[in-house]
């Protein structure tokens, strides 16, 4: 047993691999081609993107093709598309040496995903029984998208770790995942959830801090000196910030009934995300004596509000509740950076590169209570008889559910939520700790160069790395006095 275990322990604690040559080809090639071939099978066009649109124009008395679902949706596809590609991805790019990773890693995880995301949300969405056929169209597209945001989400707590075959590895089955939570969700709770405070963000964020947990590196500190940014990389995080911000009433409001709904999904967003804003800036400010502002809060802080009103943003929340939400989330996330981050590294051994639990776990958690309890004080009264039918979707095998019991199936949701991102986290993390997968040495991490060519101007002043801007820093939290700041809090040296 011992010569067992000695050896396991060994096999695990091999020097690392990083030449990933025929791995990433390998898997890039098999899995694409696997796409190509599923797609064939399944996949088909629905009756809005088929040829046969102008018959069923005329069949259904359908006078202009302005009614097709695509001028509705398109525009908010658009929208969230940006959100996945170019939001995601430069908000990631703070890292001084990680930004071809950021942005690259980003495009290679989404592109696979989305794919998988079709395949996998068809199965359980709209598998027609008599074809065995998925018919797709634009409202597919953007549930695609969302799916594959979770796993964005997810990547944030990894970020600089991990190899891209280990991305694509944690996409596959993150994606997997988020069908099957979805459909639990959505389908057999019957629970609300149009911007996906539950589904999307509280999944994402839990997924990848237990995937994190399990990949925990006791050694990260070797590099410590790329664990910072500098200031051009903090301007190009900022410019994922500004396009996240801009297009978060698109992401809430996409996939909401047209008309009422979805209008009220983009006022109540865009409020909370105003209101965000200025309680960031004002916790931010407090946290240091000297009232200076710290950039990590600003370029994540400030979208916590849109998380959190994911799930109630279709209700009748008000303008004021949307404001309170967004006020209150602004506090909480940014007290997050300040001391649950340092916390989760220290006690949890929890490396969460990006603050995940702090932009989406957290106020992914806090999104689902709001939605529980605003489902649960809806009434007639606010919401008119048809209104409450429409906004719950109180139809068919639920025409007979009431507010209340509507509050507890959002409530179980988010549950859900949750012990699928924490378990299926662990499980997935111990297939990544595999030692096969091309991970960097705990002293090469953060680092374009293991996976990168770089410019051969970035090669000759590698060896000279410019300092790290500590102030903004998501890991290395630096030993400050308490005369330094306003808040009394023990921070953790890596």
């Amino acid at each position: 047993m011992g010569n067992c275990s000695q050896g396991c322990k060994d096999y695990f604690s091999r020097q690392k691999n990083t030449n990933i040559r025929l791995t990433l080809p390998v898997v890039c090639f098999v899995w694409q081609i696997a796409m190509i071939i599923l797609f064939g099978v399944f996949i088909r066009y629905d009756e809005e993107s088929d040829a046969h649109w102008v018959e069923t124009k005329a069949h259904d008395n359908i006078t202009s093709d302005i009614e097709n679902d695509f001028y509705f949706r398109y525009p908010s596809f658009q929208d969230v598309h940006v959100m996945i590609f170019v939001g995601f991805g430069f908000l990631m790019t703070f890292l001084k040496r990680y930004s071809f990773g950021a942005v690259g890693f980003n495009f290679l995880i989404a592109s696979f995903g989305l794919q998988w995301a079709l395949l996998m949300q068809g199965w359980f969405h709209s598998l027609d029984p008599q074809t065995g056929k998925i018919f797709i169209g634009i409202e597919s597209l953007i549930n695609a998208d969302f799916c594959v945001a979770g796993c964005l989400i997810a990547y944030g707590a990894v970020l600089g770790k991990v190899s891209p075959v280990q991305l694509l590895v944690m996409t596959l089955f993150g994606v997997t995942l988020f069908a099957v939570e979805e459909y639990i969700i959505l389908n057999l709770l019957h629970a609300r959830d149009a911007g996906g405070s539950m589904v999307i963000h509280t999944f994402g964020g839990y997924y990848g801090l237990s995937i994190s947990r399990v990949l925990y590196r006791p050694n990260l500190h070797q590099s410590k000196r790329m664990q910072g940014s500098v200031y051009h990389s903090d301007t190009f995080a900022m410019i994922g910030t500004l396009f996240l911000w801009m297009f978060w009433p698109s992401f809430n409001s996409a996939i909401t009934d047209h008309g009422d709904g979805q209008h009220r999904a983009v006022i109540n967003t865009y409020l909370g995300l105003a209101s965000t804003v200025l309680t960031t800036v004002a916790i931010s400010s407090l946290s240091q004596k000297t009232g200076k502002l710290d950039m990590v809060h600003i370029q994540n802080s400030t979208l916590a509000g849109g998380v959190a009103l994911g799930t109630a943003a279709e209700f009748m929340i008000s303008p004021y509740g949307a404001l309170i939400v967004g006020f209150f989330c602004g506090i909480i996330s940014t007290m997050g950076y300040i001391f649950i981050s340092p916390f989760l590294e220290k006690t949890l051994k929890i490396q969460d590169t990006c603050g995940i639990h702090n932009l989406h776990a957290m106020p992914g958690v806090i999104g689902g209570i709001v939605g529980a309890i605003t489902a649960a004080a809806a009434s007639e009264s606010v919401y008119g008889k048809q209104g409450l039918i429409n906004t719950f979707d109180f139809t068919g095998d639920f025409k007979d559910r009431t507010v209340l019991t509507q509050g507890g199936y959002q409530a179980a949701g988010m549950c859900v939520s949750i012990v699928f991102g924490v378990v299926g986290g662990a499980i997935v993390g111990s297939i990544l700790k595999l030692p096969i997968w091309g991970d960097p040495a705990d002293q090469n991490c953060f680092d374009d160069e293991v996976y990168w060519e770089l410019p051969d101007e970035e090669e000759e002043h590698q060896g000279s790395i410019p300092p790290i801007l500590e102030y903004n820093n998501h890991m290395i939290h630096k030993q400050q006095d308490l005369s330094e700041s306003n808040f009394s809090v023990e921070h953790c040296e890596s």
